[in-house]
């Protein structure tokens, strides 16, 4: 490893046990390099140098591996939360939002990975005015990092009487939680309210406030969670779903200030920006930020988005 400096890696609990032995080796080395200077322990001397050489090599390769796993881990998190919102179109809009999120969930079933609902605010019909998902499994951040914006559906409404095609939005949120943040947030930055979860029947979690609301007054960033049947593991999973939120602004900001690449290639990530259509009369998807689309609508929505997502993803790492 080239500039291998094993003072940049002290203090990290995940290479602890490889910077030791490094240490170790350099302290024979450093011996070894005493004793040659004895012309009659030369040859000895260089022998056990070059087995120290390849020794340290082989504990350098090991560390950069952990590091760049690491590295990978913290920018692509294997758990994330999924968020939908009803836009423009009332009802229906609700309903999109819904269809949506099920295809997220079937998509992510699909990969294997695992899926929670963490609240959900639903109007008469069964649609989602918002709802939000946890979803756990290796590459689910890195695989839907793109999907967050206005998704818009065009299509006749089950509650349409005179046939006429409607056009309805729904906002998606992709965001990835972090095993680990450089935010400290304490009770005096939150606005906390607790509630009952507000669930069918008469079970226990309804009879007590268990949902937790979290709001960073600084920022305006509101979570709920409402999955856990305690108010404390709501509250910790609604917090961990906060630092999270604010880490990726600090991540962003810090990001846009160094290059504007993801904005011009990909869209800005902002979940205002209109990125697809689902077009049912002509049976069509479209993206509108590399300007593509697919047919197949009912397998789309049955989770089926894997080539939309390729192409997403083609269209970036070809720019890098």
């Amino acid at each position: 490893m080239k500039n291998f400096n094993i003072n940049d890696y002290v203090g990290d609990h995940k290479t602890a046990f490889l910077v030791d032995e490094y240490n170790r080796l350099l302290e024979q080395e450093q011996e070894n390099r005493t004793l040659a200077e004895d012309p009659n322990m030369r040859e000895l001397v260089d022998a056990e140098l070059a087995t120290i050489s390849e020794q340290k090599r082989i504990i350098e390769d090991q560390i950069k591996k952990i590091i760049k796993s690491g590295e990978e881990e913290r920018q692509y998190p294997n758990e994330l939360v999924l968020e939908v919102r009803a836009g423009a179109g009332g009802d229906e809009a609700a309903l999109f939002a819904m269809q949506l999120a099920e295809m997220y969930q079937k998509f992510a079933e699909k990969h294997g990975w695992q899926v929670l609902k963490l609240y959900a605010n639903t109007n008469d019909m069964g649609g989602y005015k918002e709802a939000a998902f946890e979803i756990k499994g290796k590459d689910c951040y890195k695989t839907l990092q793109y999907e967050t914006g206005v998704h818009r559906v065009q299509r006749v409404p089950i509650t349409e009487k005179q046939g006429r095609i409607h056009t309805s939005t729904a906002s998606v949120a992709i965001m990835p939680i972090y095993k680990h943040t450089d935010i400290e947030v304490t009770d005096a930055d939150l606005e906390i309210e607790f509630s009952r979860s507000g669930g069918k029947g008469g079970q226990n979690v309804n009879k007590v406030e268990t949902a937790v609301r979290l709001t960073h007054k600084a920022s305006g960033i509101t979570v709920r969670c409402t999955a856990e049947r305690t108010q404390q593991k709501n509250r910790e999973k609604a917090m961990s779903m906060l630092k999270s939120q604010l880490q990726k602004m600090q991540d962003e900001k810090d990001a846009k200030e160094r290059s504007e690449f993801r904005a011009g290639q990909i869209g800005t990530g902002d979940r205002s920006e209109k990125i697809r259509t689902y077009n049912f009369p002509q049976d069509r998807v479209t993206d509108h930020r590399i300007k593509e689309s697919w047919s197949g609508m009912e397998n789309i929505l049955n989770g089926d988005i894997e080539k939309v997502l390729d192409e997403l993803h083609s269209r970036v790492e070809s720019q890098e």
